[in-house]
């Protein structure tokens, strides 16, 4: 994983105002629809979680001060990976012993969030082995990959996969260069799989400007849809409503909070659903939550231990 990279090109973009915004809708129905969430207002905010540093819990620490609500809707963990396997020649999902200890323990780490009714996503990230979302060499082997995760959302009890189409490299190990079909065969392939689960698109990458192919443009196939630079205001540019959209992201206590205030004014100003934020870790950051809560849904942050 190359997360300490991620995180400097996010903080490249502070000073920026952006943020992608997805809603959550009533149209995604997904695993932890069972435990509804206390009531609260739209935008629909979402955390990514560094798991190779701080724990998922975080995510259900955080509360209004005003009417109990969670403050986050999605959590993602940040990140398995899509590997290149050099004897078979196919991608492979590959998690790191962190990602695997999460999973491993879902029980303590995931189901909590999701009794909150919290949706736990997984994100899905290049390795720098060449293998990508973008360069499947048939469509049977995009749809061998797509079963790959949806296998992993049975087998663990997630709320769905996020992909993020970043460090892949793509004509590592003899691998292919990005083609049109192959994001469009996996997507479609996906959702065929788990039609009531969240797929989420971070928006950067060959993968996110090929979603169309012989016809099928998979755009709606998608819940959300966010922008990837921290710090600025970008709307992805897929033909979704801006219900499922986010552009603007933040980082938690790396983006000022006068920066996160700004963007999530202008989130609710403009009518987007969905609030990104990346880099939750294991302290009170209830200053930092709280200066875009206050925009989003009229209330303080409050931070449970």
């Amino acid at each position: 994983m190359c997360t300490p990279v991620r995180s400097r090109v996010r903080r490249a973009a502070l000073v920026l105002s952006a943020v992608v915004a997805l809603a959550f809708g009533a149209t995604a129905t997904t695993g932890a629809a069972a435990f509804p969430a206390p009531a609260k207002q739209r935008p629909t905010s979402v955390a990514y979680v560094e798991v190779n540093n701080n724990s998922m819990l975080n995510v259900g620490k955080y509360t209004l001060a005003n009417g109990g609500g969670n403050v986050f809707d999605v959590a993602v963990i940040f990140a398995a990976n899509i590997n290149y396997d050099t004897n078979t020649k196919a991608a492979q999902l590959y998690f790191n012993e962190n990602v695997q200890r999460v999973l491993d323990n879902a029980a303590t780490e995931i189901r909590p969030l999701q009794q909150k009714g919290i949706h736990v996503v997984l994100s899905v990230l290049g390795n720098h082995q060449g293998a990508g979302f973008a360069n499947f060499p048939s469509q049977s082997a995009a749809s061998a990959f797509a079963k790959q995760l949806s296998d992993t959302v049975g087998k663990y009890g997630l709320d769905g996969i996020d992909f993020d189409d970043e460090y892949a490299e793509y004509g590592n190990n003899g691998t292919g260069q990005p083609n049109d079909s192959s994001f469009v065969h996996l997507v479609t392939a996906l959702r065929a799989n788990m039609p009531d689960k969240i797929i989420s698109l971070y928006n950067i990458g060959p993968a996110a400007s090929r979603l169309s192919y012989g016809g099928v443009d998979v755009s709606s196939k998608f819940d959300y849809a966010w922008n990837p630079y921290y710090g600025t205001w970008q709307v992805p540019g897929i033909a979704l409503p801006k219900s499922k959209l986010s552009p603007a992201a933040v980082e938690i206590g790396g983006t000022s909070q006068s920066a996160v205030a700004d963007l999530a004014r202008r989130t609710v100003g403009e009518g987007y659903g969905v609030f990104l934020t990346y880099n939750l870790d294991g302290a009170d950051r209830s200053a930092d939550v709280s200066a875009f809560t206050k925009e989003l849904y009229g209330s303080d942050a409050v931070y449970t231990p």
